[in-house]
């Protein structure tokens, strides 16, 4: 649903919004706005529904997440054609990106979690370890708001949701106004697995409802969007003193050095450009190229590109731009390239035989870094490609940039490209492949700069979602503790002989 327009409504009445199809521009749809009101009553819900959901078992909320799995593979027909219908995405990406990337995460938790938040005992150092022990254990916070994008609608509801269930949370989920019902989707399988009422709520508008869901009083917010909307996000917590999680926009550099399997590497470079119409964050954006090897790494990646098919239906590669706002960014930095000097190789406009939101796939050389193309997140299916005369230039453009969410290397060396890597300032780097940090559930992800705060996934997301409660006993019993008062020149002494004893002997060592 990626153009939406407001619909008049009467005065006292909530506001609702006109869905439109990428791929036909036909209407498929209306959903109404709820509003500040309309969120503090899911909150209140929320917060009756959530100690018993936290109180159960943690193996027992992890098979909620198994029966999840079952019915995203019985539905995942509905799932693709809700997907493909507000999108107009190629179905293959719907299959790989909605249907395999939401089962894995759901068998990845539901196996996981109950490790991961089982209580840890940790061993202290020093003369602590004689004196007390401690135990870390990991509470709910209580009630998350989850705010998602449209580029991948149904997984991007469903992940981070997920991690917040099994976690003992309750969950507010407002999706994107532009892809709502793949959201909503997303929120009545889980509710469908065994979710007691309440604990999870979906919560249907744009702006003004993911406001709402911001200031109303949630325990975290983790949001999924544009930098501008993030700063506004992270505003609004840092006033309630709540934490926040924001996966923000991204200018993803691919380094291709004078070694690389030049075939492999332009494979790389087109899966990484056009997949999901090149709408995704961590995607490819720009290409440098060591210039030994420039010639015939383009002309791979042009013939290649030459071959893609686009369309609104059958079989097709690259689908349609989601939103029609997208569209105007790309059609500006497109423009502003051109001007610029840079040569169009392949693709270059809109399609003229497809009635909806279509962009050519394209690839542009003799590029600089004063065009957009190069400076900002254009989120479409361009690639621009820039030759250079090093890897160490390629280093310097790479990181030169306001953006830090993924990168790629490739070259034949692993060490060199591991030490590559090491130096781009980015979240995450992927080496001979396209960047798919996000897709490996154990990879902790977030971005640098201003691609976000904080990482999600893995054991380290799951427990965002959690405060690690310390909880430390006396080994005695709580008996040393009569002795604290009075303080007096004996005792001074006393710890005075203990601080030389411990750390400014060879007994340092040993207590560690």
């Amino acid at each position: 649903m990626a153009i939406v327009q407001p619909l008049e409504t009467a005065p006292g009445v909530r506001r609702r919004l006109e869905l439109r199809s990428p791929s036909t521009l036909e209407p498929i749809g209306e959903i109404e706005v709820q509003n500040a009101d309309d969120v503090r009553a899911a909150l209140e819900r929320a917060r009756k529904a959530q100690p018993a959901w936290a109180a159960l078992p943690v193996e027992e909320r992890a098979r909620t997440l198994e029966r999840a799995l079952k019915l995203v593979i019985e539905r995942q027909d509905e799932i693709i054609a809700t997907v493909i219908e507000e999108t107009g995405k190629a179905q293959g990406e719907a299959l790989s990106m909605e249907i395999f990337a939401s089962c894995d995460v759901l068998s990845y938790y539901a196996k996981r979690a109950p490790k991961f938040l089982r209580p840890e005992k940790r061993r202290l150092h020093g003369m602590l370890r004689f004196l007390k022990k401690l135990q870390v254990v990991y509470r709910p916070l209580g009630v998350v708001g989850v705010i998602t994008p449209w580029n991948g609608p149904f997984i991007l509801s469903l992940n981070p949701s997920a991690q917040a269930l099994v976690a003992g949370n309750a969950v507010l989920l407002k999706p994107s106004e532009i892809t709502p019902r793949s959201g909503a989707l997303a929120g009545e399988i889980l509710r469908d697995a065994g979710l007691p009422d309440g604990v999870l709520q979906v919560l249907t508008g744009d702006g003004e409802t993911g406001a709402a869901l911001c200031e109303a009083g949630v325990d975290k917010i983790c949001f999924t969007g544009s930098v501008s909307t993030g700063r506004k996000v992270a505003t609004a917590c840092a006033k309630q003193l709540i934490p926040c999680t924001l996966e923000l926009g991204g200018n993803d550099p691919m380094i291709v050095c004078a070694d690389a399997d030049l075939e492999s590497a332009a494979a790389g470079a087109l899966a990484g450009a056009y997949m999901n119409t090149g709408q995704y964050c961590c995607g490819t954006e720009r290409v440098y190229v060591v210039d030994e090897v420039a010639d015939a790494f383009t002309d791979a990646v042009v013939a290649r590109a030459a071959e893609l098919r686009q369309g609104a239906s059958g079989e097709f590669d690259v689908g349609a731009i989601f939103w029609d706002r997208q569209l105007e960014v790309i059609d500006r930095h497109m423009a502003d390239a051109v001007e610029r000097g840079a040569t169009v190789r392949v693709g270059g406009r809109r399609n003229p035989e497809l009635a909806g939101l279509y962009y050519e796939p394209t690839v542009l050389t003799e590029v600089d870094h004063d065009m957009l193309i190069m400076k900002e997140e254009t989120f479409g299916p361009i690639l621009p490609i820039m030759r250079v005369r090093d890897e160490e230039e390629a280093l310097r453009l790479a990181n030169d940039t306001r953006y830090g969410l993924s990168a790629t290397v490739w070259s034949k060396d692993p060490y060199r490209a591991n030490e590559l890597a090491k130096r781009i300032e980015a979240g995450g780097v992927c080496i001979n492949d396209m960047t798919m940090t996000y897709g490996c559930p154990e990879a902790p992800f977030g971005g640098l700069k201003d691609s976000g705060v904080g990482q999600v996934n893995g054991e380290h997301g799951l427990k965002s979602y959690c405060h690690a409660m310390p909880i430390i006993t006396d080994r005695f019993g709580g008996r040393q503790a009569r002795g604290f008062y009075p303080y007096n020149a004996k005792k001074d002494a006393g710890l005075r002989r203990v601080i030389r004893m411990v750390f400014d002997s060879p007994l340092r060592r040993f207590l560690g």
